[in-house]
């Protein structure tokens, strides 16, 4: 099986009429390992306000991965309650998930890097340089990142991607921009299952800036998690749980159906395709891409990879009798995202 190179894939894509990026944590960790990989989140978590049962589910099963931990709990009790299972362990397991949905949040804020100097100007530029090759960014991270290097632009030029945002006709000289189905028509970058800077507010879907505050970003959303306000962040563990999610959020379904009607090619960098994102693996394999592009890090035989290629092989064979579904694979430390 050949692996090509970003650039060769690239080229390879050139027939196509749009490119369009999907984004997994693997964006995040090739920035800053040391942050965003499972195993520093779990080292960085609080557990002391949870129940002493919440990290033994870690333990009993040697992960650091909380979208894991959390499916396995509210599994353990849609198991239980079929069997007749005690009351109060039902209800220690469903707290003890939503406890831990929770720390996620409070973990991925308190970690984060406090403001968009501590990224440096290469590594800007690379990034700016990796995305202008698409024509919309659909991304599966909740953190800052992204936002960060579309809103690092010179002076004086405004972003040349569009994540839907506006300033409210109802109150236009408030502290944060909101989201309207009516007005995401250019809409171009989406965060699939919500992000740290996005809270629903019932009414409307608002986004904190540094630019209407002059208040970094990263205290804004540390300040609001300190007053309970949540943002909007689907981590619910499996797949149904997060369509369902989904269904029920303007901003969210927007996003998906999006995705769902993308033409050309799609590449695809630092996601592993896991279960747990079957709703919008399955939007590939149902949809309208003609070709994909997977990036595969490191070995194209260990085992992580070998399952990446069981999955994307499955998309192909779904396809039969539809428009047909391609699948390539680039070396994913070719792309340089960040100029490492």
């Amino acid at each position: 099986m050949a692996i090509l190179t970003f650039a060769e894939a690239l080229r390879d894509s050139a027939p196509y009429s749009r490119r369009h990026l999907l984004l997994g944590n693997g964006f995040s960790i090739a920035c800053r390992p040391n942050i965003f990989a499972y195993g520093k989140l779990y080292e960085e978590a609080d557990f002391s306000k949870l129940s002493p049962t919440a990290k033994l589910a870690f333990e009993a099963l040697g992960t650091q991965d909380f979208e894991r931990i959390i499916k396995v709990l509210r599994d353990a009790r849609a198991v239980l309650a079929a069997y007749g299972g005690p009351t109060d362990l039902l209800k220690r397991l469903e707290d003890d998930a939503n406890g831990l949905r929770e720390l996620l949040v409070q973990t991925i804020a308190a970690s984060h890097p406090e403001w968009p100097g501590e990224l440096t100007e290469e590594e800007y530029a690379a990034c700016r340089a990796f995305l202008s090759h698409f024509d919309s960014t659909y991304t599966f991270n909740y953190d800052l990142l992204l936002y960060w290097v579309h809103m690092h632009t010179p002076e004086g030029v405004e972003p040349s991607s569009d994540d839907g945002f506006r300033k409210s006709e109802d109150n236009f000289d408030a502290e944060y921009v909101v989201w309207e189905p009516g007005q995401s028509h250019e809409q171009n970058m989406h965060f699939l299952h919500g992000a740290l800077h996005v809270f629903d507010a019932g009414t409307e879907i608002q986004k904190y800036t540094w630019r209407n505050t002059g208040v970094r970003l990263i205290d804004q959303i540390r300040n609001a998690l300190s007053k309970d306000y949540y943002p909007l962040f689907v981590s619910e563990g499996t797949s149904a749980e997060k369509y369902e999610r989904i269904r029920h959020n303007d901003y969210l379904a927007k996003a998906y159906r999006s995705f769902c009607e993308i033409k050309g090619a799609l590449f695809i960098y630092g996601h592993s395709l896991a279960e747990n994102d079957e709703h919008y693996i399955k939007r590939i394999e149902k949809g309208k891409i003609e070709r994909a592009y997977i990036g595969l890090y490191g070995d194209p035989n260990s085992p992580g990879n070998k399952a990446i290629i069981r999955r994307a092989e499955k998309m192909t064979t779904a396809r039969r009798g539809k428009i047909p579904l391609a699948v390539s694979y680039f070396d994913a430390a070719t792309a340089h995202v960040w100029g490492k």
